[in-house]
This record gives C-alpha cells, sequence and structure tokens, in this order.
C-alpha cells in the first residue's frame, strides 16, 4: 500500500525528526507494557493501526473542509497513536491517544470495560439484551437526536429510581451504550441504543417507556428489539463498541457476498463524530460497580537495551528504526488492501 497515494510521505519525515536513532538511553515509559509473544495480537494492532492511519488521513481532511479545527486536532492524535513503540525484555511499549474513534485504543478499552463489568453481569440470573431506536433522520438532524436520545433515558431511569425510592417501583438496572449507524441508500442516520437488563421486567419497562416517550411518530414496536442474553461476553462487546461502525456494506439489503465492496463513509462518520463529540456513549445504571485499588503508575526508564519501532504505512507495520526489521510480520490481505485504497467515500452526504 503506497504512503503517496494519501498524499502524506511528508509525515514520516517529520516523523523521522523527532526521533532518536542512536545513542538511546532515556526513554520514559508508561505501564506494564504488552506481551511481545503474542503475536496474533502484534498483528491484530497492525492491522488495526494501518485501518485507522488511513481513516485518519482522510478525516482530517474532512474537518479541515469543514472548519472543525478541534476535531482536525484529535484526528491527527490518534493518527499518531502508537506511531512509535518500543521493546525490551519480552514488552512492548507505547502511547496511546485515547479518543473513543481511535481503533487500536478502543480494543483496549474493550478488554477494560468486559474485565471490569463481566464479574458483575454475571452474577444476573437472567440478563436481557434490549435495542430501542427511533425513526433515522437527517445529517442536521443528528446531534438534537443523540441529545434527546440521552435525556430521554436518564428521564425514564430517574422517574424509576424515584418510584422505587418511595417504594412504589421496581430499580431498574442494567448497561447501555448509544452506537449511529449510516445508511448510505437513503443517506441517514441511524442512533441507537444497545442494552443489558439485570432481568425481562426492567427490558420490559425500559421498552414500554421508550415506545411512550417518542410516539408511534418517531418509534415503532417493531423497530425494537428485545431478547435473552444467551452468551453474556458476547453481549458485552456488542454493548462495548466504537460508536459508529467503521465499514458499511453499500447495499444494505444483500449484505452476503460483500466483504470486498465494504466502504468507509468518512463524511458520515466525521458528521456522527461531530454529533457524539463530548456525549457519554457508554453508562450504567441502578448500580455501582465494586470500588478498584487504585494504582498509582510510575513512569519508569527503560534501563536495559531496547528497540525502537517506527510505523511505517507503505509495509502496514512497525520497522526498525536501525534495522529495518519489521515487528509484527503482518501482511495486508488483498481484500483490505483494495478497500482502503478504493473504497474510502468521502463525497458529500
Amino acid at each position: 500500500m503506497c504512503s503517496e497515494k494519501f498524499g502524506k510521505r511528508e509525515i514520516y519525515t517529520l516523523a523521522e525528526s523527532r526521533t532518536n536513532k542512536a545513542g538511546q538511553f532515556n526513554v520514559i515509559v508508561n505501564g506494564e507494557g504488552s506481551d511481545l509473544s503474542k503475536t496474533d495480537a502484534l498483528k491484530g494492532r497492525a492491522k488495526r493501526k494501518t485501518i485507522t492511519q488511513v481513516m485518519m488521513l482522510k478525516l482530517i481532511s474532512v474537518a479541515q473542509n469543514e472548519g472543525e479545527p478541534e476535531l482536525e486536532k484529535a484526528y491527527w492524535n490518534t493518527y499518531y497513536c502508537q506511531q512509535n513503540l518500543f521493546t525490551s525484555d519480552g514488552r512492548l511499549y507505547g502511547k496511546y491517544c485515547k479518543n473513543r474513534f481511535c481503533t487500536l485504543c478502543c480494543s483496549i478499552r474493550k478488554a477494560e470495560m468486559i474485565n471490569k463489568y463481566h464479574p458483575v453481569l454475571k452474577k444476573w440470573k437472567e440478563p436481557f439484551f434490549l435495542t430501542l431506536t427511533v425513526k433515522s433522520c437527517k445529517a442536521e438532524q443528528l446531534s438534537r437526536y443523540i441529545k434527546k436520545f440521552i435525556q430521554g433515558f436518564q428521564r425514564i431511569t430517574e422517574k424509576h429510581r424515584k418510584r422505587y425510592q418511595r417504594g412504589k417501583g421496581k430499580k431498574l438496572i442494567g448497561i447501555r451504550s448509544l452506537e449511529c449507524n449510516f445508511n448510505p441508500v437513503r443517506k441517514t442516520y441511524n442512533p441507537h441504543f444497545h442494552i443489558i437488563t439485570k432481568d425481562k421486567e426492567t427490558a420490559e419497562i425500559l421498552l414500554s417507556e421508550w415506545l411512550k416517550l417518542w410516539t408511534p411518530k418517531f418509534a415503532k414496536r417493531p423497530a425494537q428489539n428485545i431478547q435473552k442474553v444467551t452468551e453474556l461476553k458476547t453481549g458485552l462487546i456488542e454493548i462495548i463498541k466504537y460508536g459508529s461502525k467503521i465499514f458499511t456494506e453499500p447495499d444494505l439489503k444483500n449484505r452476503k457476498n460483500q466483504k470486498d465492496t465494504a466502504q468507509i463513509y468518512v463524511k458520515a462518520l466525521n458528521i456522527i463524530l461531530t454529533a457524539m463529540k463530548g456525549k457519554r456513549i457508554f453508562d450504567r445504571f441502578g448500580f455501582n460497580l465494586p470500588k478498584a485499588t487504585n494504582i498509582t503508575q510510575i513512569p519508569a526508564k527503560l534501563l536495559s537495551y531496547y528497540n525502537e519501532w517506527e510505523y511505517d504505512m507503505t509495509s502496514a507495520d512497525w520497522v526498525n528504526v536501525m534495522t529495518g526489521e519489521k515487528l509484527s510480520g503482518y501482511e495486508l490481505p488483498s481484500y483490505l488492501n483494495s478497500i482502503l485504497e478504493n473504497n474510502i467515500n468521502d463525497s458529500i452526504l
């Protein structure tokens, strides 16, 4: 995959000018690092980095054209996420941008959230999965819809919290996440909540209240989904996602055999990210997590010999700055290379 195709070869020159390639002594790292022996995880990291970096260049261009300097800055931070890595004593270290639209950071956040919530949710005897949505909207309506989504859900849970405190109702317990999909055919956006409730009754109450709140004009029963959770971790993974799908099938009615035709609609993605900016995408209601032990991470120097690696888009991998050796050995599949080179749609939507 050629970096000139994306018009950003100068970025690597800038990155190299900041890289100390000789006399490396005082590198400071945070945390315990990742296990370097987990090759599959390392290749997955290279894949996510490749997708993210290509996607960010397009989003940066969109943000510039739309006059959104804050988002542009955030996109640049994600572009450089894990740009340089250090390995020492079988561990891998790097800096994260921690942006919600970064696939590298989201994969780590997903694992952390599963580890945090799974022990609590597995004690629920009969959890239910609930999807709440409304009629799709146009781009100019999305910010208002998302604001109303969050306010409406808070109104429902607060209403039942007060009823419960007065001894007249049920305590609603669960977790919820906000997601938004884009329909490239209709050019519409579909915000929706994914929810896991402690029991069926809670799911039914939320569903009923949601339909009353939005009225049949905006929310119809067949568009909502309620079902028993059969695999808790799978349900959690569905809840803890990016907030928006990165890849979208151009024909939503015929999703089979569209592996090579999936599109990245960056203009639509930017609209979704703008609408979700500053909003709480994931939240719990009706319960608190056990208090975690605060572990202060003290920055430490890499005292033993270490290697430094810099990500190279042309290789879809990190390359040793001294030897040119590739870190993960990841090979970009032809279908993904084709999508990243040909299927990024940045037209006006």
